[in-house]
């Protein structure tokens, strides 16, 4: 039995001794790999029709394969391809049991399948922001605070608020974009490691299989695993900004705050205290990131120490780009759904401004009248000193209590306590008011 396992291996002739069970079941990748089972059959016809060209095949031994393999692709849809484990220890061994150096066509299939996600990652990442430009545009009047050190700083709109996430998402979808041009590169046709012997058409297999471009250097194309690492990247800065709009909303979604309330389809209740509602989806974001991270960094040590060209090693590539690509697909789709059925409360953000946001607003008042900025922004605080002395909100002072403090105060200072006028006169291009803020949407909108 021994001997026969090892005459089906693709290498057994070299080995006279017994592999370990352990170390069969350690080599082989079968389990998770074999989600590339179309792209490794695609990739064996591209290369099968190649082979014509070079007369190594007849079109009569191309259509006879052509058939076989696309027989073992119906196989796989259907269910009833059988593994046969110490056998078919990955994919590629697999198809070739039911139907060559196997390094290429492990990049070959790395590739195809992970550009295919990545388009399907676009899509979907699209859809999130179309329902943010959407949902900015259709909330634009609504005030909130904005914050720095989580401390109330100025108004804005809470259309302003999604779109800084969304500025951020589009820098995310913009670097997709150049990942995915990376990704789309052919190494088939690189053999071994030395290229091929028989003057294949490597461009003609590329086109087929819908590549923009080679791999030029065969070592390269055999032992690079950087794309990965660079999707894995990718997908952990989306997940970064992924996770720190998730937390905004988790602050803003407490009693304390009010300013919006999940929809029962992504949150969970407690099982002691009746009254909770817990934002499970947005912690689960929040959590997952961190996942994405480790693969990330993981997939980094594994590369930095190893030799070059193809080394065993590289086939832990292969589990961390798999589960990384589900969970940032599946992110983006929870993220939308929650985006697109959140309950917004403006009420609750404009009770939550107060006058003293307005300080900056009193200082750019005076410097309309012609005081420094340097001396403006020190009047100000002092307003603001005067106010939390006597226990008053801003806009309470006496004309004669401004007065006191600058004499250079007119009376028509209280027209500065408007939120509405404040957030009106951050008109310049990037700002919170509603001609800005419609132009963001705009900008966005014509970017996807």
């Amino acid at each position: 039995m021994a001997e026969a396992q090892k005459a089906t291996k693709l290498w057994g002739g070299r080995f006279s001794g017994e592999l370990d069970p352990l170390m069969v079941t350690y080599n082989e990748s079968i389990n998770f790999d074999k989600v590339f089972y179309a792209q490794d059959i695609k990739g064996s016809i591209a290369f099968a029709r190649a082979n014509v060209g070079t007369g190594i095949l007849t079109k009569e031994e191309f259509a006879a394969i052509e058939k076989g393999l696309t027989q073992v692709l119906q196989e796989w849809k259907d269910g009833k391809f059988v593994i046969q484990h110490g056998i078919d220890e990955d994919i590629h061994t697999a198809n070739e049991r039911r139907g060559r150096s196997r390094n290429d066509q492990v990049a070959t299939d790395l590739r195809m399948w992970l550009r295919d996600e990545l388009r399907e990652a676009e899509k979907f990442l699209v859809e999130l922001l179309t329902i943010l430009t959407d949902r900015a545009a259709l909330d634009i009047d609504y005030l909130m605070p904005g914050y720095t050190h989580l401390q109330r700083g100025q108004p804005v709109r809470w259309s302003h608020w999604m779109l800084s996430y969304g500025s951020a998402f589009l820098g995310d979808l913009e670097r997709l974009r150049e990942v995915i041009k990376h990704v789309n590169k052919s190494p088939l046709g690189c053999g071994a490691l030395a290229g091929n012997a028989f003057g294949i058409d490597r461009v003609a297999m590329a086109e087929e299989l819908g590549f923009e471009g080679l791999i030029q250097n065969s070592m390269a194309g055999v032992g690079d695993r950087d794309f990965i690492l660079e999707a894995l990247q990718w997908a952990s800065t989306l997940m970064l900004h992924m996770s720190r709009w998730s937390e905004d909303l988790i602050i803003y979604s407490t009693t304390e705050f009010g300013f919006v309330r999940l929809s029962d389809a992504y949150t969970t209740g407690s099982s002691l205290m009746p009254q909770k509602k817990n934002c499970d989806s947005l912690e689960l974001l929040r959590g997952k990131s961190a996942r994405l991270f480790g693969a990330m960094a993981g997939l980094t040590m594994t590369i930095k120490g190893i030799p070059s060209t193809y080394n065993k090693d590289l086939q832990e590539s292969v589990q961390p780009m798999i589960e990384s690509m589900k969970t940032v697909k599946d992110s983006v789709l929870i993220a939308a759904r929650v985006l697109a059925t959140l309950t917004v409360f403006p009420e609750k953000m404009l009770a939550a401004l107060s006058p003293d946001m307005l300080a900056t607003d009193l200082a750019e008042y005076l410097v309309r009248k012609g005081v420094p900025f340097r001396e403006t922004h020190h009047i100000s605080g002092r307003a603001v000193a005067l106010a939390e002395k006597e226990n008053i909100p801003m806009d309470k002072l006496t004309l004669a209590q401004f007065k006191g403090v600058d004499e250079r105060i007119g009376d028509d200072v209280l027209e500065v306590f408007n939120y509405e006028r404040s957030v009106e006169l951050k008109s310049a291009i990037g700002g919170t008011s509603k001609s800005a803020v419609l132009k963001q949407i705009e900008t966005l909108r014509k970017s996807l």
